[in-house]
């Protein structure tokens, strides 16, 4: 028997189609449009995620691009393994107080274990506004 590692078949996108991220997302207005393990957009808008100065929050940035690679990864990681955060980080460059957001994952590195991705927020003129990095641990799902 081969030591070698087989990763499990990549998960359809029809799997995902109408997926969300979770209630957050949900709350947050957000809308996945593309996805891939190796490329995702999603959109949000900025109303209803700002923070006390009128201008999007920067969490909102990281909730969506938490969210994003997360399910990139997750469809990489394939049918009986789940991915699973243990690395954020962001650096915002721009504000935003009207409009929309989107969110642009491009895979940096999908290994066995670990994934990780880029995603680029940026306003309705391709202005970026929020960079985050995202690494994902792919282990065995629980039964």
């Amino acid at each position: 028997m081969s030591s070698e590692y087989v990763r499990p078949p990549v998960l359809d996108l029809e799997q995902f189609r109408g997926f969300s991220a979770g209630p957050l997302w949900d709350k947050m207005g957000i809308q996945l449009h593309e996805l891939s393990p190796e490329y995702a957009v999603a959109t949000m808008p900025v109303e209803g995620n700002t923070q006390s100065v009128g201008i999007l929050h920067g969490g909102a940035y990281v909730v969506i691009a938490e969210g994003l690679g997360s399910i990139a990864a997750n469809m990489f990681a394939g049918e009986g393994r789940v991915a699973v955060g243990i690395e954020v980080s962001a650096t915002h460059t721009g504000s935003i107080s009207e409009g929309f957001v989107t969110a642009t994952c491009q895979a940096l590195h999908l290994g066995r274990t670990l994934t990780t991705h880029e995603i680029v927020c940026t306003d309705e003129n391709g202005r970026r506004l929020s960079t985050i990095r995202l690494t994902n641990f792919i282990k065995d799902r629980k039964k």
